[in-house]
C-alpha cells in the first residue's frame, strides 16, 4: 500500500476540534499530509501574516480557501458590503497562495421568493469581483450545492448551472466539485467532462452520503460509509484532466465529537482504500 499522501488535502471544517490554524497544520503534518484548505475564521485567528508564514515555511499546498460568495442581499448596501468582503477574501487567498477561492454564492435574500433574481445578483456580483480576482492571480471556484440549500446558501445547484455561469464570466472562473452536492446529478458525467475540456475544474471535495442522512448540513459521511461510488467519481475527474488533491470536507456532528487525531487517521485509511 502506498504511503504517498500528496493526493490528499484536509479542509479545516473536517477537524475544527483540533484547534487553531497552527494546531490543525501540525496534526496534518504529523501524518504526512501537506495539502490543506483553511477557512477564513482560522486565518483570522492566527493572523493572515502568520498563517501565510506557516504555509510558506512548511511548503504546504493550499488547495482552496473557504470561502467567498453570499452575494444576494435585500438592498444595494448589502450587495456592496458583500463585494467588499469578497475582495478581502481574494486578498487573503492571494497571500496564502491558494489554488482557488471557493465561492458559496448565496441563496435568497431575507424575505424574498425571487429565485431568478437571486441568481442574477450572483452573476452580477461574480462579474464585478472577477477582474479584481484576476489582478490578484486568484481563481474563483463556484461550488454548486445540493438543491436543499437553494433557499439559504447557494442558488446554483448543478454543475451545468455553475458552468454556464463560468462560461459567461470567462477566464478565472471555474468550479469546485464536491461529491456530496452533485453525486445524484443525472448529467454528472457529461458536465464533469465539459468542465475538464474548458479547464474549469479547480477543486475536488470528497466525503460520503449517508442513508439515512439525518442532518443535511452536519451529517456528511466518512468516505466508505455511504452510497457514493468515490472511485468512479474520481475516475471521471481524472479523465477530465484534473489530478489535484482530493480535499476531504466533512461537516459532521458525529466526527466532530471525536478526537481530531482519530478523524485524520481514519481519513488516511479510507483515502488509501476507498477513494
Amino acid at each position: 500500500m502506498s504511503t504517498d499522501l500528496s493526493g490528499l488535502s484536509i479542509n479545516f471544517a473536517t477537524v475544527r476540534q483540533a484547534g487553531s490554524f497552527g494546531e490543525i497544520v501540525d496534526a496534518c503534518l504529523s501524518r504526512g499530509i501537506r495539502a490543506i484548505s483553511p477557512w477564513r475564521e482560522h486565518v483570522a485567528g492566527a493572523g493572515l501574516d502568520e498563517a501565510a508564514r506557516i504555509v510558506r515555511d512548511n511548503g504546504l499546498r493550499v488547495t482552496g480557501y473557504c470561502r467567498g460568495g453570499f452575494f444576494p442581499a435585500p438592498d444595494e448596501a448589502g450587495r456592496r458590503a458583500a463585494l467588499d468582503d469578497n475582495r478581502r477574501a481574494v486578498d487573503e487567498a492571494a497571500a496564502l497562495g491558494a489554488d482557488c477561492l471557493v465561492m458559496v454564492v448565496g441563496g435568497l435574500p431575507k424575505g424574498s421568493r425571487d429565485l431568478p433574481g437571486a441568481r442574477a445578483m450572483v452573476a452580477d456580483g461574480m462579474a464585478e469581483l472577477l477582474p479584481y480576482a484576476r489582478s490578484a492571480g486568484v481563481k474563483l471556484a463556484v461550488e454548486p450545492l445540493h438543491p436543499s440549500y437553494a433557499g439559504d446558501r447557494a442558488c446554483f445547484n448543478t454543475l451545468k448551472q455553475s458552468l454556464d455561469l463560468c462560461d459567461a464570466l470567462g477566464e478565472g472562473a471555474g468550479v469546485a466539485i464536491d461529491v456530496y452536492h452533485v453525486w445524484w446529478d443525472p448529467e454528472l458525467e457529461a458536465q464533469i467532462a465539459r468542465a475538464g475540456r474548458a479547464g474549469q475544474i479547480y477543486a475536488h471535495h470528497i466525503c460520503d452520503w449517508l442513508v439515512p442522512t439525518t442532518d443535511i448540513l452536519n451529517d456528511r459521511g466518512m468516505m466508505g460509509d455511504g452510497v457514493i461510488d468515490l472511485k468512479r467519481f474520481r475516475g471521471l475527474i481524472e479523465a477530465a484532466g484534473f489530478h489535484g488533491p482530493q480535499e476531504v470536507e466533512i461537516f459532521s456532528h458525529r466526527w466532530g465529537a471525536r478526537p481530531a487525531g482519530e478523524v485524520l487517521d481514519t481519513i488516511v485509511e479510507r483515502y488509501r482504500t476507498v477513494c
